[in-house]
């Protein structure tokens, strides 16, 4: 009996393999000849070989190069091209920080060696676009046309705003994505201050989340930007010791009144005052104090990054390109390309609690390992041209990482577009508690 069951039972797993196999369910080859599997590929985070394509707007000069040289009239001039583009101008100083918006620009508007090693290329017809890009200099604005809201010169910034909102509500590309494929740039805190609530369906570039509402912009949504260092890139850093020819410990010098996570800094000035080796000293970002910070950090071991009036600055990019290595004590710091960095390679972070303890930071510091601190130097200066803005723009700088970040963002622009044309009710994920 025992033996009909075995025979009947052999049957059925016969039956049932070949079943399998015939439906292709089950490959053999994975289970007898393993070794002819294909191997898994591993995902990589680079973007395809394939640039993003990008529609650029062609709006008049005053939204964007009009504001470089406010002497001459921009209206009725030819259009803005790669022959014609103005470069940045040389005596801006701290304002430099802020001019990603004209980078993103002329990348788009750079037409040479082709393809290769870019991430984006402009298309004239925005029938063939993947993304659009809006080329309103609002950081620039906002320093150009009036910083305080009483002041009079303050309505230009704002009626750029006003017709900008009204362009682009024109477009039947912004309508058919609802601007969810629109790359803005608003890289200053107070940028589009007036209307901003209005675009919070488009991808920003941002530096940081400090003035935005969760509603408005997020890392899911948008892309994080490098600030513009303003001091010299360090590219001659090849002492026979590096440790030992920089003589100071731990340098800061900036403004020490600031809002908010800012106001550690006044509360640090305290506490690292009349350390030999610590160099911590309240300044502005005159051009002349600039070229005083640059020898500073470029003869320091380590920089502090502190919290500004929003949780990032300029300092932590110039301390990147100077080779010094970061201290960062900014607890809702969100920082570049990360899916595709680790600053922990490269940087310290502290957290706001852990440096307000007397000593604890510069014990730390000087306990901190000789060979550890090598490696992380030689990193610094492996990962600096991630973090450089230049045209024509090179293979794997900011700009290049800036559009490969969008390229990143993309699939979910698409799941959110073709997510609210089928939605009959309001997003019921929003209404989750």
């Amino acid at each position: 009996m025992y033996g009909k069951a075995a025979i009947c039972l052999s049957f059925v797993i016969l039956f049932l393999i070949s079943c399998s196999i015939y439906v292709g369910t089950v490959d053999l080859r994975s289970y007898f000849f393993p070794l002819l599997q294909s191997p898994a590929v591993p995902r990589s985070l680079c973007a395809s070989a394939r640039p993003l394509r990008v529609y650029m707007y062609d709006l008049p000069r005053r939204f964007h190069v009009g504001m470089l040289d406010r002497r001459s009239s921009s209206e009725g001039a030819a259009p803005v091209t790669a022959e014609n583009f103005p470069p940045w101008p040389s005596n801006s100083g701290i304002k430099t920080q802020h001019s990603v918006e004209y980078w993103l620009m002329a990348s788009l508007l750079y037409d040479g060696d082709g393809e290769e090693g870019r991430e984006a290329v402009r298309v004239s017809d925005p029938e063939t676009a993947e993304a659009f890009f809006v080329p309103f200099f609002s950081s620039l604005s906002f320093n150009t046309h009036g910083h305080n809201m009483t002041d009079p010169e303050t309505e230009v910034d704002r009626r750029l705003q006003v017709e900008l909102l009204e362009f682009l509500r024109k477009s039947e590309y912004y309508r058919r994505s609802g601007g969810r494929d629109h790359v803005i740039p608003m890289t200053h805190p107070n940028a589009f201050r007036f209307l901003r609530q209005e675009l919070n369906a488009s991808l920003l570039v941002v530096v940081d989340f400090g003035r935005y509402p969760r509603n408005m912009s997020s890392l899911s949504k948008d892309v994080v930007a490098p600030y513009v260092h303003v001091v010299d890139s360090f590219t001659d850093d090849d002492p026979l010791d590096p440790y030992e020819s920089r003589d100071t410990l731990l340098f800061f010098r900036g403004n020490t009144i600031r809002k908010d996570q800012g106001r550690i800094r006044i509360k640090l000035a305290k506490i690292l005052s009349g350390i030999d080796d610590v160099h911590y000293e309240k300044s502005a970002a005159t051009p002349k104090n600039i070229i005083v910070s640059t020898e500073g950090m470029r003869s320091s071991k380590f920089c502090l990054h502190p919290a500004g009036d929003t949780p990032s600055s300029c300092r932590l990019f110039d301390a990147i390109v100077s080779h010094c290595v970061p201290v960062i004590v900014s607890d809702k710091i969100e920082l570049p390309y990360e899916d595709e960095i680790d600053y922990t390679e490269f940087s310290i972070f502290f957290s706001m609690k852990e440096v307000l303890e007397p000593g604890y930071l510069v014990n730390e510091l000087r306990r901190f390992p000789k060979d550890r601190w090598l490696e992380m130097w030689k990193r610094l200066k492996s990962v600096s041209h991630h973090f450089e803005f230049q045209y024509p723009p090179k293979k794997e700088d900011a700009l290049n990482m800036l559009w490969r970040q969008v390229k990143h963002k993309l699939p979910g622009v698409q799941l959110a577009l073709h997510r609210s044309r089928r939605l009959k009710v309001p997003d019921w994920w929003q209404r989750r508690r």
